[in-house]
């Protein structure tokens, strides 16, 4: 990736080399309103996670809740057993109790947080400044003494005064703990400030690695993790999807494509990320935005008339890296924004060819149909009525259908059954377990509309495969 400056940004190519993913889908992604995750999808989540190589994962904070102490414990099972390879940590409040249930799993590592902010300091913990130094030295020996590696979290580090700050480390790090987390724990730091942020406290108190947890309430968690790398930390905490409190915090997929992006570092298998987010949109609930960077629907969708040309002639002129590299596809609207390259390009992919002229009059006729989108049935549909030409089969008939349907590891489920949904002579989609995803329920007048209504849906973008029954007989109660 060539831009101004690159030269200047790949200095710092060491740094995001060394770099290591922890992803806290499991916990901090739990905490997201709405989702609660079962002990098997959890297991399969962190099996997946392991798959594309993640370094570490969260498993969840065993004090909470029993499944969620079952899961940790089952998943550190998992490690000790060869299933995964990644290293397994415990969260834990500053107390004790929760720092025993945390040991009781067994995992590889126990995360101690506490707020330390002035803010948090009076009005959650009613602490001193010394007091809470003391209970965070205190319980990082503690959980020490279960010969665990320890990580200590300074929750609200951006928001605390800067010498405290040096003092919270250094007692961590003098208590035992390896690993210090600084959390942007309501998303107030820039790229810039979190990069001098990392130095300062890198070179104030060494000998501990630094950790960056950075949410997102003001849209800036990837580039303050990027600013954070470039000023020493070593570990970036993530989520898939960018789940997580409130808005969440920096989304694995992102942090990783563009860490491949500026740095031609792969630090997880790219190939891997579009199944891990339809799994955890499936198991979550939380439907990914379709405008969302690199994973939403939208990525790779173009739409203005110019722009379809550029890529058309080069996918470089608007794509910043090719969807290929993440095991996905690039398509166009056809909308009266549409120009009439695209449209070309979308009728040979449906197989159909036309002259010039007939290519115009199509174009002419879907500028004035003023559609939001244009579905490969309704273009066919211009086409036909253009050429005065049949461009697909007639049948008749009344029938009723059910269609399995098999989607594309790199859709997402809950968008393409949305999206079904919306087809006219569509009576009810149902999420199914099995050899296919979804289950749709069809009524037509005749064998014609239906043709049309399947064609609508075997071309619809995220759909792989098909298989049609039709119905002979119903039994009414």
């Amino acid at each position: 990736m060539v831009t101004p400056f690159s030269d200047e940004l790949r200095k710092y190519r060491p740094a995001f080399e060394r770099v290591k993913i922890l992803d806290a889908t499991l916990r901090e992604g739990e905490q997201t309103p709405g989702v609660s995750f079962t002990i098997d999808q959890k297991l399969e989540i962190a099996k997946k996670l392991d798959e594309i190589g993640v370094h570490m994962i969260e498993a969840g904070h065993p004090a909470v809740a029993p499944d969620v102490y079952e899961a940790v414990r089952r998943i550190a099972w998992m490690k000790k057993e060869g299933e995964i390879r990644a290293e397994v940590v415990a969260h834990s409040r500053a107390v004790k109790s929760d720092i025993d249930k945390a040991a009781e799993t067994e995992a590889d590592r126990i995360a101690i947080f506490y707020g330390v902010s002035d803010i948090h300091l009076n009005a959650k913990h009613k602490k001193t400044r010394e007091e809470a130094l003391s209970i965070i030295g205190e319980m990082v020996e503690y959980a020490k003494g279960y010969g665990v590696k320890v990580r200590f979290t300074a929750e609200d580090a951006s928001r605390a005064d800067l010498q405290y700050l040096e003092q919270v480390v250094k007692t961590a790090r003098d208590a035992g703990a390896d690993r210090v987390s600084l959390a942007d724990t309501v998303g107030v730091l820039t790229p810039w400030t979190a990069q001098k942020f990392f130095e300062h406290m890198v070179k104030a108190v060494p000998n501990v690695e630094y950790d960056i947890h950075a949410h997102n309430d003001l849209g800036m968690a990837l580039a303050t993790a990027f600013g954070a790398v470039m000023g020493g930390a070593t570990a970036v905490h993530v989520t898939v999807n960018g789940l997580g409190e409130r808005v969440g915090i920096v989304p694995l997929q992102l942090f990783a494509v563009a860490v491949k992006v500026h740095f031609d570092v792969e630090l997880v298998k790219l190939s891997g990320l579009m199944e891990l987010t339809r799994m955890v949109e499936r198991y979550s609930g939380i439907e990914v935005p379709y405008n969302m960077p690199v994973i939403g629907d939208y990525a790779f969708l173009h739409k203005a008339g110019v722009h379809v040309a550029g890529i058309l002639a080069d996918p470089r002129t608007y794509e910043a890296f090719p969807p290929e590299m993440i095991g996905r596809s690039r398509d166009y609207v056809i909308d009266k924004y549409t120009g009439k390259k695209a449209v070309k390009a979308k009728l040979e992919k449906l197989g159909i060819k036309v002259d010039d002229d007939t290519l115009m009059k199509i174009l002419e006729e879907i500028k004035r149909s003023n559609l939001r989108f244009l579905t490969d049935d309704a273009l066919i549909s211009i086409a036909e009525k253009v050429s005065g030409k049949v461009l697909r089969p007639k049948a008749t008939e009344n029938v009723e259908a059910v269609v399995w349907v098999k989607v594309d590891s790199n859709a997402f489920t809950g968008s393409v059954a949305r999206r079904l949904s919306n087809i006219e002579g569509v009576k009810e989609v149902s999420e199914v377990t099995g050899d296919y995803d979804l289950l749709v329920r069809i009524e037509a007048p005749d064998h014609k509309v239906l043709n049309t209504i399947l064609d609508t849906v075997r071309g619809m973008k995220g759909i792989v495969g098909t298989h049609t029954q039709i119905v002979l007989k119903k039994l009414e109660k």
